[in-house]
């Protein structure tokens, strides 16, 4: 390994700003100047709970803190950014939105060309959020914020009003706009930015067809607020495309924690090298999200890494309901109804998917617990198994409240 390599210059920065991940490569005998990549730690909970969230509160000037849920002792998680970590995020994330809605604008010709000035972020707290209306200013948008805690009628009220061409969101936000407007083809919105939660192809055709707009004229991305911009969705490919600033692994659950179950073939966890990032140390980050179909591919003559889709989220409780897919749950419900809000739960090893859709009938619902059995092949042998005692597939009044709050999440509940 050249000892100018980005790996190198990275370790070298991490361990100055990170002192106890310089001792950590010491005690290990590992040598920053001449390694792989595959020598270094795993970045796991564990290893971020003993050195980097016990840390006493850092100092710098012009540093951003996020706070997030606690770690195993109670405290909750402080993350940092520096402005260079910002600056380099805010730079990126512009560039990759002028990229895709010059990219959308000349694909094909149902595409029509998108002229942008207003753009609405209404989506949850974290860092995605706080920079939102930093990322528009620079694009030169006239830009907007609104906090998801507002009832929904706001959210609407203030689409009506302000009349962003973009919108900027989370899935189950936009889940609940959608079932709040009755025509959301009315609000004018030409392009759509996800981030936050999972958003299935067929979700996303389906929510396209609300807006009366293309499939491609919705951006997913994929970020996490210890990493930053991770990856976002092409329609073309079909894939999420790594950023070119992060150096991902795909490694078997096993590996990262012998207590875990193999997955499936096509399926692994995601590990995270950020060259770009320094007041976290991402260098060989676990995310713990399990990824399929992770392939590199060769983009414009460059090689990028990309995977299919992430399936599900596993954890250190080591709850067998990880086995469980949400993305492939709402994969087959949305087959089958176009404006399906779901809530999944698990109690007492019963799957309980309990679905809101003003198109859904009584006599589908026994089609989906067949397909949500029959075409997910952990579920099916979750069943056969006798892990799971069942499914049950259940409607919701046209009024019921699926969400804990002004709007719910997209995971399943336990």
């Amino acid at each position: 390994m050249s000892s100018s390599s980005p790996l190198q210059r990275q370790i070298m920065r991490i361990c100055q700003l990170h002192a106890w991940y310089g001792d950590l490569l010491a005690q290990s005998e590992i040598q920053p100047h001449a390694c792989e990549i595959s020598e270094l730690p795993l970045m796991t909970s564990a290893l971020l709970e003993k050195h980097y969230y016990a840390q006493q509160a850092r100092q710098e000037a012009g540093l951003s803190v996020f706070k997030t849920s606690g770690t195993s002792t109670g405290v909750r998680k402080a993350i940092y950014y520096s402005e260079e970590d910002d600056e380099k995020y805010i730079a990126a994330k512009a560039e990759s939105f002028r990229e895709w809605l010059a990219a959308t604008d000349s694909a094909g010709p149902n595409c029509r060309p998108a002229v942008i000035k207003k753009a609405l972020a209404d989506m949850g707290t974290g860092h995605a959020a706080s920079t939102a209306l930093t990322i528009f200013k620079q694009l030169g948008w006239q830009a907007e914020s609104l906090s998801f805690e507002l009832p929904i009628e706001q959210h609407i009220a203030k689409l009506e009003a302000f009349r962003p061409e973009l919108l900027y969101t989370m899935p189950s936000i936009l889940d609940a706009i959608v079932s709040a407007s009755g025509e959301p083809h009315l609000l004018g919105i030409q392009k759509i930015i996800l981030v936050g939660e999972i958003a299935p192809p067929e979700w996303q055709s389906n929510i396209a067809a609300r807006f009366g707009i293309e499939p491609q004229d919705i951006l997913d991305t994929y970020g996490s607020i210890e990493i930053g911009a991770i990856a976002a969705y092409s329609h073309e490919l079909g894939q999420y495309v790594i950023d070119s600033g992060i150096h991902a692994e795909a490694l078997p659950a096993e590996l990262i924690d012998e207590r875990f179950e193999p997955l499936q073939a096509n399926e692994a966890v995601l590990v995270l090298t950020s060259y770009v990032r320094t007041l976290f140390p991402a260098i060989r980050y676990v995310t713990y999200d399990v990824v399929r179909d992770f392939r590199t591919v060769t983009i414009n003559g460059k090689e990028r890494q990309c995977f299919s889709c992430i399936a599900k989220r596993i954890g250190t409780d080591l709850k067998h309901g990880e086995k469980i897919s949400l993305y492939d749950i709402e994969s087959v419900v949305h087959q089958f109804v176009h404006d399906a809000e779901l809530r999944v739960k698990l109690i007492q090893n019963k799957l309980s998917v309990h679905i809101r859709s003003k198109s859904l009938k009584d006599e589908m619902l026994v089609h989906i617990q067949h397909a949500i059995e029959h075409k997910i092949g952990d579920i099916g042998l979750m069943i056969q198994n006798r892990i799971l005692e069942g499914i049950s597939v259940t409607r919701a009044a046209e009024n019921e409240q699926l969400e804990r709050g002004a709007v719910k999440s997209k995971k399943i509940y336990f």
